[in-house]
């Protein structure tokens, strides 16, 4: 996609919304205490080739930009425009800073508002493609929502905004439930934390089952503790889990389903959960737990 084939209209359709760094940035020094308003100024990346015609546009549309307060981040909707072929909407925005050094960002969730509010559209972008944002500056960028990730095919065209959704930047953590919080030792805490900062990274929504910790129990139970992880944005809440847990050949040792009363598994986290299973269900009393795996039954 060529940037500058946009931009070409002067007239902006969207709004604006900002964040504070801190809301976005791991390891920021504390929000300003500068009430000052900032102008941020039109940044062009050193290897963009742009027309004097369309940095006429750029320069009008970035000047006529509303000031930030100190530390934050902000996108700034231009306009939307449709490609046909595809239905993909390619929504033209600002990204601009109103940090005193530069900054650049990594993959992030992106929502499309309309002007109630009402998302139409989200997805993940990869905005280190924008490149490094100087200090108190605004860049360019079309953001490209696939037909797929839209829930709407009226395309929004006055007081629509692009946001960030704040939750999609925050690091996978562990969610541990309230008993598990009381009942754990420090130790054991910290091990699960170094289990969950260690497994594999999740896609964007998916959910996924992963054991840590098998045993049977004196009356011949088999027990195992799963992650069971959240990739999504937002909170999601399980009221049945079908499981089933196969050996290190890969043999099925045991399969049933739970009831877990909406249990509530927090945004972009892994909760602890330990699941029992009776004798009586057991297809193998004597299965090989060295190597392991519980999943949903297909």
């Amino acid at each position: 996609m060529n940037l500058f084939s946009f931009f070409k209209n002067a007239t902006k359709t969207g709004t604006d919304t900002a964040v504070s760094s801190t809301e976005l940035l791991d390891g920021t020094n504390e929000e300003s205490q500068d009430k000052n308003e900032v102008v941020t100024e039109l940044s062009i990346a050193s290897d963009w080739k742009v027309s004097k015609e369309q940095e006429y546009v750029l320069k009008f549309l970035s000047n006529d930009l509303p000031p930030l307060k100190a530390d934050q981040l902000s996108l700034s909707g231009i306009q939307i425009d449709v490609d046909k072929g595809k239905g993909d909407w390619n929504v033209q925005a600002f990204f601009r800073s109103s940090l005193d050094r530069p900054i650049k960002l990594g993959k992030a969730e992106l929502m499309l508002l309309d002007a109630t509010n009402d998302v139409v559209g989200s997805q993940e972008f990869d905005l280190s493609e924008l490149g490094t944002l100087p200090p108190f500056s605004n860049r360019p960028w079309v953001f490209k929502f696939k037909k797929e990730n839209l829930k709407s095919t009226e395309v929004p065209t006055d007081q629509w905004s692009l946001a960030f959704n704040v939750q999609s930047l925050v690091p996978h953590s562990l969610d541990l439930d309230p008993a598990w919080e009381e009942a754990l030792p420090k130790d054991q805490k910290l091990s699960l934390k170094e289990l969950v900062k260690n497994l594999p990274a999740l896609k964007p929504r998916e959910v996924n089952i992963t054991g840590f910790q098998s045993k049977f129990t004196e009356e011949g139970n088999l027990a195992i503790s799963v992650f069971i992880r959240n990739g999504h944005t937002k909170q999601i809440q399980l009221e049945k889990l079908p499981l089933e847990v196969l050996d290190a050949k890969g043999e099925q040792v045991v399969k049933g389903s739970f009831k877990l009363d909406n249990l509530m598994i927090k945004a972009n986290t892994s909760k602890p959960w330990t699941f029992i299973f009776p004798r009586e269900m057991l297809t193998n009393e004597t299965p090989d737990l060295s190597r392991w795996t519980a999943r949903v039954p297909q």
